[in-house]
C-alpha cells in the first residue's frame, strides 16, 4: 500500500509530498523546502523510515514548488522530471527569486520530461501522469489508481481552484482541465493539493463554487 506524507514548507505554505510503499522506494513531489531546517525535516523523515528516494517529480515549476529540488537531487543523487512546457517557468525563477526573499535559489537541472498518459514507477507503485494545464502551461497531476488518490498540485483545492493570473495561466483552460481530467475520476479519489488540506473528487463536484 502506498503511503503519502505531506509537509508544509516555505512562506507560501506549499505542500511537499513524499510518496513511498512497502519496498522503501519513494518519490518526492514538489519539494518546496528552502532553508536548512526544512530540508532537514524532510530528510529526517526519509531516514527515520529507511526510505530510498529514486526521483524528484514536479507538478509544475512555480517558485514555491521548486525551492528544494537541487538540494535533494544532490543529497540522494536522483533525477528530476518536469513537463517540458514548464521548463521556461523553471528557468525564470532565478530572475525573481530574490524578490520573494529566496536569495539562495539554485536552479536544478532537468533529467527527463513528464508526458501525458505515461507512468512513473517506483517500488511496487505506479503513478499515471495526466496533463492539467491552466494554472501553469505544463502542469501535470499524478494519479494512483490502486489507492485512489491524486497528487494534484495547484489545479484543484478544497472549495477553490488554482490562480490563473500568473504567466502562462488561463482560467478557461484550468476549468476545462478539472472537468475533463479530474472530475472524470471516481468520486472517492482523494486529492492531495499543492496548498491547504486534502479533498475528494466527489466533494468538489458537489460543492466547489467554481462549478456551480
Amino acid at each position: 500500500m502506498v503511503q503519502v506524507k505531506s509537509f508544509a514548507f516555505n512562506p507560501f505554505s506549499e505542500n511537499t509530498y513524499v510518496i513511498y510503499d512497502e519496498t522503501g522506494e519513494a518519490v518526492i513531489i514538489d519539494p518546496g523546502c528552502y532553508d536548512k531546517a526544512e530540508i532537514k525535516e524532510l530528510t529526517d523523515f526519509v531516514d527515520a523510515n529507511v526510505l530510498k528516494p529514486v526521483k524528484v517529480l514536479n507538478t509544475h515549476a512555480h517558485i514555491d514548488h521548486v525551492l528544494g529540488i537541487a538540494a535533494l537531487k544532490r543529497k540522494y543523487n536522483i533525477p528530476f522530471l518536469l513537463h517540458i512546457l514548464d521548463e521556461p517557468l523553471l528557468k525564470a525563477v532565478k530572475t525573481y527569486a530574490s524578490n520573494y526573499g529566496f536569495s539562495f535559489f539554485e536552479e536544478p537541472e532537468i533529467e527527463g520530461y513528464l508526458k501525458d498518459g505515461e507512468t512513473v514507477t517506483f517500488g511496487n507503485t505506479t503513478l499515471k501522469i495526466i496533463f492539467v494545464p491552466g494554472h501553469a502551461p505544463g502542469h501535470v497531476a499524478f494519479v494512483n489508481e490502486e489507492d485512489k488518490f491524486v497528487i494534484g498540485g495547484d489545479v484543484l483545492f478544497r472549495l477553490s481552484i488554482g490562480r490563473t493570473d500568473l504567466p502562462g495561466g488561463n482560467h478557461s483552460t484550468l476549468l476545462n482541465s478539472i472537468r475533463t481530467q479530474l472530475f472524470t475520476l471516481p468520486e472517492d479519489y482523494k486529492v492531495y493539493a499543492g496548498h491547504m488540506e486534502p479533498t475528494t473528487i466527489g466533494f468538489e463536484k458537489k460543492n466547489n463554487p467554481f462549478f456551480k
